[in-house]
């Protein structure tokens, strides 16, 4: 069992950076692949950027690429994520999830655990 708290969420203004945090309990966190996931008001819940277990590889979504940079610490159960350049269609619950699998990361139905989700709005 993973438990996911996300932080940093809050008002930002367009233009600025934004950093988000998770924090996993368990032992066996260095042993999942995580993820960080946004539902924008009104709108499906969306991939951002995931992170292999040994950090060594890294994914994004289009939307955010070049502005986006996920991280992990294990020894901290701590994964991160960081986005520059921030615009107000990055308003959004953002969320971060663990997953056992190793294909299909993009989707949100291959993770197994999830947070509770911090609320990002971007001001104009």
């Amino acid at each position: 069992q993973v438990q996911l708290v996300e932080s940093g969420g809050g008002l930002v203004q367009a233009g600025s950076s934004l950093s988000l945090s998770c924090i996993a309990s368990g032992r066996t966190f260095s042993s999942y692949t995580m993820g960080w996931f946004r539902q924008p008001p009104g709108k499906e819940r969306e991939f951002v950027a995931f992170i292999r277990w040994s950090g060594d590889r890294t994914y994004y979504a289009d939307a955010v690429k070049g502005r986006c940079t996920i991280s992990r610490d294990n020894d901290k159960n701590t994964v991160y994520l960081q986005m520059s350049s921030v615009k107000p269609e990055d308003t959004a619950v953002y969320y971060c999830a663990a997953s056992s699998r190793g294909i299909g990361l993009r989707y949100s139905y291959t993770y197994d655990y999830w947070g509770q989700g911090t609320h990002v709005t971007v001001s104009s």
